[in-house]
């Protein structure tokens, strides 16, 4: 049995040290904010070799919009914002809350996690598996192209069926790359380029992170490389994904508003515009690019909101979410939509334009309705929902070992912090359901053949 992935303590208690010494102006509320961060993004850089870390990334992400971004802010880069971007209540009270928020989540994720259920396949299995059905990534691919190409033509529930079936074609490649001996790269470029078309297409591009992020995961598990080259796949990573938050609002402009037409030619246009202005990493694009990773002036303006002019919820804006994301429409003709502009400016008292979706997240939903204890208690909770659902994947990979590989089309949406809670929620319980599905209907091209001899607990 493998160990659990393990961050070097020795250079874990050294980083502590020199971001202190450089860093001494900080508080102690940013300087344990950023620790933990960093601590989340080290269990993920150890642990990609072994298995996928959905759980870690999960974390990584909370940290990044509720601790890294907010602590930025508080530290310089809020000058760059105006009124609700702001944040709206001291440095003390967001971190009082948010921190140990974070800290309960994080431990619900992790706390019944040996050996990591639900996110290592079994590699020897999966090769077993294709073997026996060489054509069945391919499949895949050819059903996650159709679906992703006319989900948009049909209502919303069936819609997100085929948008659940789109993400098989990931699943197709990941099992190409765990189970051949040698890597297809036209097969990954073909299904990955697909992706770069539809992302600078329409300016969505955490889909495209997410799905590069799992790549590099899968590549990991396959080919263990050294900390060297994941530090090298690290920085490009993250450079690529800066540049992509500094032009995002100003390329959506130019295709959504302008009209201009939606291509690379225009992407590299913008860019230059940007970085001739003030230059891409100019501490005024850095701060106003922070607002796109910084959850927490939400939250702030959450907490100036309740319960000063609305009241805590104790719970029945939580049975609204629970409705909205189990509840079929059929069933629930009243429950809300996606992106209720109205509940979203009735707990945050920011006003939202026509056309424009935001989320209070799970930690301002936590806080609408418990408060700061009730909801640090309820993110632990919420930490466990997760974990449950890929202990469900794992059970289910006993006797169809390519299942695990589907838990990144289960979780790909639910791990961002920034989206509503009843999209999570209904994303992660509708994806699970429609695969499960799936993998019961046709139980025998999903299966290895001779089950029987293998050992099934």
């Amino acid at each position: 049995m493998n160990k659990p992935a393990q961050v070097n303590k020795q250079y874990f208690f050294l980083f502590a040290v020199l971001l202190y010494l450089l860093f001494s102006d900080l508080s102690w509320y940013s300087y344990f904010a950023l620790l933990i961060s960093v601590y989340q993004f080290c269990l993920v850089f150890v642990s990609v070799n072994s298995f996928i870390p959905i759980r870690y990334l999960a974390g990584l992400l909370m940290c990044l919009q509720m601790l890294v971004g907010p602590a930025l802010a508080y530290n310089g880069l809020d000058q760059y914002q105006e009124g609700f971007s702001k944040m709206q209540i001291s440095e003390s009270e967001y971190f009082s809350y948010v921190i140990p928020a974070v800290l309960f989540f994080i431990a619900g994720l992790n706390i019944f996690t040996k050996n990591h259920p639900g996110e290592k396949p079994d590699i020897d299995r999966i090769k077993t598996y294709l073997n026996q059905n060489p054509k069945i990534p391919y499949i895949f691919i050819v059903i996650g192209f159709f679906t992703g190409t006319f989900y948009m033509f049909f209502s919303a529930d069936i819609a997100f069926v085929f948008l659940i079936l789109s993400g098989f074609k990931f699943v197709g490649v990941f099992i190409i790359i765990l189970g051949n001996k040698y890597i297809k790269p036209l097969t990954i470029v073909l299904v990955y380029g697909s992706i770069i078309v539809s992302s600078i297409s329409q300016g969505m591009f955490f889909d495209l992170l997410s799905w590069v992020t799992f790549l590099g995961s899968i590549y990991a598990l396959k080919l263990k490389p050294k900390a060297i080259f994941k530090a090298i796949f690290v920085v490009i990573f993250a450079i690529l994904a800066i540049v992509i938050q500094q032009l995002k609002g100003d390329y959506r402009e130019a295709t959504w508003q302008q009209g201009q037409v939606a291509n690379l030619e225009t992407m590299k246009k913008t860019l230059k515009k940007k970085d001739d202005k003030s230059g891409i990493f100019s501490a005024e694009n850095m701060g106003n690019s922070n607002l796109r990773i910084n959850q927490g002036y939400i939250i702030t303006n959450i907490m100036k909101t309740v319960p000063d002019k609305v009241s805590f919820e104790n719970g029945n804006e939580l049975l609204q979410i629970l409705e909205a994301a189990f509840l079929p429409r059929i069933i629930a003709p009243n429950k809300l939509n996606a992106g209720d502009r109205f509940i979203f400016t009735k707990y945050s008292g920011i006003p939202v334009i026509s056309g424009t979706s935001m989320g209070l997240s799970s930690i301002g939903d936590a806080y609408i309705n418990f408060g700061v204890r009730g909801g640090c208690i309820f993110m632990f909770c919420y930490g466990l929902v997760f974990s449950y659902f890929l202990k469900l994947f794992y059970k289910k990979s006993k006797e169809f070992p390519i299942v695990i590989l589907f838990a990144t089309v289960a979780f790909y949406y639910p791990i961002r912090p920034d989206c509503e809670l009843q999209t999570i929620l209904g994303h992660l319980f509708k994806a699970t359901l429609i695969i499960f599905v799936i993998v019961n209907v046709w139980k025998y091209n999903f299966r290895v053949a001779k089950i029987k001899n293998l050992n099934i607990s």
